[in-house]
């Protein structure tokens, strides 16, 4: 059976929230609602927020006008209305949207024997610019957000175990499609896979740590050219028991996460994939991408995610440590002591 991906490989988590009571939570934040939302509902509460409040400040004109009876006083000259040429609810609604958006077309003015309607004249000023600051914001925000940044982030295709100097490691390669950089990345990577705990608990999506240089400080990438993650498989490692036999059979999932901050905008973007058990080649390598030429080097992304077989055991790490501690005792032990020449 295959097994249900927890992080889709283009970053999407695989996750959705039900029977949420507390919605309420959500209008609390309501900026960051509207900037979650889909593209068709925010421009449709974008369209809605404009048109509605015109519709409710022309109603309120109108309102006024038919209070006082500006409507019945229209060929009137001597009558002085509210609002100059003000003769029904549509061009109550034209004044609206005058007043709202500061066209001031000159034909329909407001005149200075209206004193509630300069206070509504007042009121709608003020509102019109809160509704401007607040909708263009989450406009701005909506389309200058990093997500797409991300998209130029790529992991590979699959992950690789193999020798790096005489140790087993784990590695993935990534890579940054554009000339701008990503500054302060830095890298993590997690297992996901469920586990039953001493007492009889069990975990269905339980997150591990791969250590992929955070004590080192190789987890912060310099990333001008793709480079290659590695996870050592040693004591800490959860793969420390693992041999080639084993990872076939396993069901698990590895999420890397690629952080950093965009050069051009300074705002925070993160990458993500994931690598099922059957996506981790056991006995590969990845092929150089990097090339020397005249006055710079040359990144070929034609080979980005391709992996060449190399001479690997098919041990786990732990019985490969165990041999080689044997192999150096056999050599100490074989060679003689000056001690016990003649």
């Amino acid at each position: 059976r295959k097994r249900q991906r927890y992080v889709e490989k283009d970053g999407k988590c695989n996750v959705q929230h039900g029977n949420v009571r507390e919605t309420y939570r959500y209008l609390t934040d309501i900026f960051t609602t509207l900037v979650d939302l889909k593209w068709r509902f925010s421009l449709l509460v974008f369209i809605l927020a404009y048109a509605v409040t015109w519709l409710f400040f022309g109603l309120i004109w109108w309102f006024i006008a038919y209070c006082r009876g500006d409507l019945d006083h229209l060929e009137d000259h001597a009558w002085t209305p509210c609002v100059n040429n003000l003769n029904g609810f549509v061009s109550a609604f034209l004044f609206s949207i005058e007043t709202e958006t500061t066209i001031g077309y000159g034909h329909r003015v407001i005149t200075d024997k209206c004193p509630e309607g300069i206070v509504l004249l007042l009121l709608q000023a003020i509102l019109g610019s809160m509704v401007n600051a607040f909708m263009v914001g989450c406009m701005f925000v909506k389309i200058s957000q990093p997500n797409k940044r991300a998209e130029t982030l790529v992991f590979s295709s699959h992950a690789v175990v193999s020798l790096r100097d005489d140790r087993l490691c784990l590695m993935f390669r990534v890579g940054d499609l554009r000339d701008s950089h990503i500054v302060e990345a830095s890298i993590r990577a997690k297992l996901i896979k469920s586990k039953q705990t001493q007492e009889g608990e069990f975990i269905p999506l339980d997150q591990t740590d791969l250590s992929v240089g955070f004590e080192t400080g190789d987890d912060r990438l310099f990333l001008v050219s793709p480079l290659i993650i590695s996870h050592e498989i040693d004591e800490r490692s959860p793969f420390w028991d693992v041999s080639r036999h084993q990872l076939e059979k396993d069901d698990f999932e590895i999420v890397v996460i690629l952080e950093g901050m965009v050069e051009a905008t300074g705002m925070t973007c993160q990458a993500r994939s994931s690598y099922l058990a059957d996506e981790v080649l056991w006995g590969h390598r990845f092929t150089p991408l990097l090339s020397l030429e005249e006055g710079f080097y040359e990144v070929d992304y034609g080979g980005f995610h391709q992996t060449v077989p190399v001479p690997t055991p098919a041990c786990s790490a732990r019985q490969l440590a165990v041999a080689a501690a044997r192999r150096d005792a056999h050599l100490y032990w074989s060679i003689p002591s000056r001690l016990d020449q003649p």
